[in-house]
């Protein structure tokens, strides 16, 4: 890795420090670097800036208000002492491993020594079990695995793991992973890796077919979360709390690589159970600089007494994962006077819209495309791209002037089928489709799969959710369509109840006729069930069940559904 290759992937990041709060200029300036041939994150980047720096780089606060702080220097040199446990038990450059840790100092140090020796991290959450690893090890190929001890026992019959690694105990037939302590002054060299060689493996949550196994290399996430780290306003010496799982691409994305590229400390919060009080405490005490969380967080932040106002340091706000509905921003802009940035990308890409710093903000908008990134909306019966206004699936451009997306995935492994419908036309085909105005903005519909007709309207099941959880019953929802004599399909809300709510006749009254108020004729919600929504481990809604449940049920109606002609609602519209 030469110095000119650091040098220019310095200048890109400093491009969008210094334009953060100016859109246009970071769209004109910016450039993705030519880090050259061999370039290594550990190596090349963090470790030119983290060795002999005794900045806190990640601090972690546990339940009961411990908390531990690691310097970057620290991180440096602990991960060399991992990586040289790592290679001389015999863990090589290109190897897969299984990384299955919590929120816990080990996780980075691990992630820092598998890149360092130019092995392929395996980020596997732990709520996995035996069936799931073995799928995943033989088809990510995975030779080694790093876990808690508690989580050994699932890999007993995984086949193909070489190279056990268990931290917090002993367990028979794996090696310590406390052993790395004894490593004196380890010497760890450049592996050599190529930039285009594979770095991570990722095993997508699932939500309406098997996880697909995305690959990335050692730049489309490195370096390619510049875009992220744009979106999350993210600066020097920032200390940023980012609210997500081990295991999952968003930890990764707000947890590890954004941060580390903008040189800001990691902090990370770990609570047995959510406690609105308790967080906003963190906010506050840990000089939080930058908040990311998902929906559901913000959802039950301001449920909390926000009323005495923003932490001190706070400056960021930013919602991910899913679509942030219009009440949480507005009573966050109240209380904090800070406005929650959504923004949109996926485990195959980094960041790709989003309303960045700076910005004018637009109600329900999810912003504007990255910096850098080749965003364009597709529409599905043409296979081409849509010029200025209109509605399409959002897509990344293959064949731009910068040619393939640096933040892109190679592809979907061991899935041609399924890699060459993603790559169709020219585009990457995220499956989300969208609106965008004159001025550029785009507004999330909803998932290709997940939009329906009902009364030959196009349903955005996102609209319709927005609407429903603003009722005071409504915890969670999600909208499918259900068959209906007259208009073929009509939408239909599965509910999961606030506490303190029964699901009662009366409650599904409330909440439909709540619904026939705030939601025009032909997007009404006709019929509402009572049920626990099926989520994939990463917590996403599985809709494709309840259509499937619909469908199941076309027949004969459930006891435990209601419907708006049950209480004289049904209207001829």
């Amino acid at each position: 890795m030469t110095n000119s290759a650091i040098d220019s992937l310095r200048t890109a990041r400093n491009t969008l420090l210094r334009f953060r709060d100016d859109y246009e200029a970071a769209r004109t300036e910016f450039s993705w670097p030519d880090v050259g041939d061999t370039f290594n994150f550990a190596h090349d980047w963090f470790d030119a800036y983290a060795r002999g720096n005794d900045s806190p780089g990640l601090v972690i606060v546990e339940n009961d208000g411990s908390k531990a702080s690691y310097t970057f220097d620290r991180l440096a040199r602990r991960s060399d002492q991992v990586a040289a446990m790592l290679r001389d038990a015999g863990v090589e450059r290109g190897q897969s491993v299984i990384l299955m840790l919590d929120n816990q100092v080990e996780l980075w140090e691990s992630m820092l020594a598998i890149i360092k020796i130019g092995a392929v991290i395996m980020p596997t959450t732990t709520a996995v079990g035996p069936a799931e690893l073995t799928d995943r090890a033989a088809r990510g190929d995975a030779r080694a695995s790093i876990c808690n001890v508690v989580d050994a026992p699932k890999f007993a019959d995984v086949p193909g793991i070489d190279h056990r690694f268990v931290v917090g105990g002993s367990a028979e037939g794996w090696l310590d992973y406390a052993t790395a302590s004894d490593v004196d002054n380890p010497a760890v060299e450049h592996p050599g890796n190529a930039s285009s060689d594979r770095l991570l493996l990722y095993f997508t949550s699932g939500t309406t077919s098997k996880p697909k196994l995305v690959e990335h290399t050692h730049v489309s996430y490195p370096v390619g979360h510049l875009s992220t780290m744009y979106w999350l306003g993210l600066q020097p010496g920032d200390v940023h709390l980012n609210i997500s799982s081990p295991g999952w691409a968003k930890h990764a994305w707000s947890n590890f690589f954004a941060p580390f590229l903008a040189e800001a400390a990691v902090l990370v919060y770990n609570y047995e159970r959510f406690d609105a009080a308790a967080l906003l405490r963190q906010l506050t005490d840990e000089h939080v600089s930058t908040f990311c969380a998902p929906p559901t967080v913000w959802r039950m932040l301001i449920n909390a007494d926000l009323s005495a106002g923003r932490p001190a340091s706070l400056r960021e706000a930013i919602g991910a994962g899913e679509p942030l509905n219009p009440e949480v921003i507005s009573k966050v802009r109240k209380h904090w006077g800070l406005t929650i940035r959504d923004g949109f990308g996926q485990t195959e890409c980094t960041a790709s819209v989003a309303n960045s710093p700076g910005q004018p903000l637009k109600s329900g908008s999810m912003g504007r495309p990255l910096p850098g990134v080749p965003v364009v909306l597709v529409a599905p019966e043409t296979g081409a791209a849509v010029d200025g206004p209109g509605e399409g699936e959002i897509c990344l451009d293959l064949g731009g002037p910068q040619g393939r997306p640096l933040t892109l995935m190679t592809g979907y492994q061991g899935d041609p089928e399924r890699n060459a419908l993603a790559m169709a036309g020219g585009f990457y085909h995220t499956g989300d489709v969208a609106e965008r105005d004159e001025d550029g903005y785009i507004t999330y519909i909803g998932r290709t799969d997940d939009v329906f007709k009902a009364s030959d309207y196009k349903v955005s099941p996102f609209e319709l959710e927005s609407v429903l959880i603003e009722h005071p019953a409504v915890a969670e929802a999600a909208v499918v369509p259900a068959p209906d004599e007259v208009r073929l399909a009509v939408p239909k809300a599965y509910i999961t109840l606030a506490p303190g709510h029964e699901p009662t006749a009366d409650t599904a009254r409330d909440i439909l006729a709540y619904a026939r108020e705030h939601l025009p004729p032909y997007l009404r919600v006709r019929r509402v069930e009572f049920f626990e929504l099926p989520k994939t481990i990463s917590g996403k809604i599985r809709r494709v069940e309840l259509r499937r449940r619909e469908d199941d049920n076309a027949d004969e109606r459930v006891t435990t559904e209601f419907r708006d002609e049950d209480f004289g609602m049904r209207g001829t519209r």
